[in-house]
């Protein structure tokens, strides 16, 4: 099996999730999500396939998330103006986003990629 994650190098979250997909020998094709952020249409195709809420795409506890004051945005925003919002800057997505073009995870939990990646 071989994934996509959408990831910042220097985030420890993504550095465990790789971790994890190393050692259960997952291979994967690693995007810097700041320098390559998904586009709008990406970041609609994942959000589909992944059966979550929009907003878990936010990284709440982003610094650019607060400069931005997206807490009340966030929540009366339509998906539209959501989309456009998380594809203008990959900071403002919550990562790792990993995806094998059919399931899409957001985060990590050890669980999780038990769940999904194994």
């Amino acid at each position: 099996m071989s994934v996509t994650i959408y990831e910042y190098p220097k985030c420890s979250t993504c550095r465990n999730a790789k971790k994890w997909l190393d050692e259960h020998n997952v291979e994967y094709n690693a995007i810097h999500i700041v320098e390559n952020p998904p586009s709008k249409e990406e970041i609609k195709e994942l959000y589909e396939k992944s059966g979550l809420e929009l907003k878990k795409f936010f990284n709440t506890s982003g610094k650019k998330y607060r400069e931005l004051g997206l807490k009340d945005k966030v929540a009366s925003a339509s998906n539209e103006e959501l989309f456009e919002l998380l594809a203008s800057d990959g900071m403002l997505l919550k990562r790792p986003i990993v995806t094998d073009g059919e399931k899409v995870t957001v985060g990590f939990k050890d669980e999780m990629f038990q769940k999904e990646w194994k």
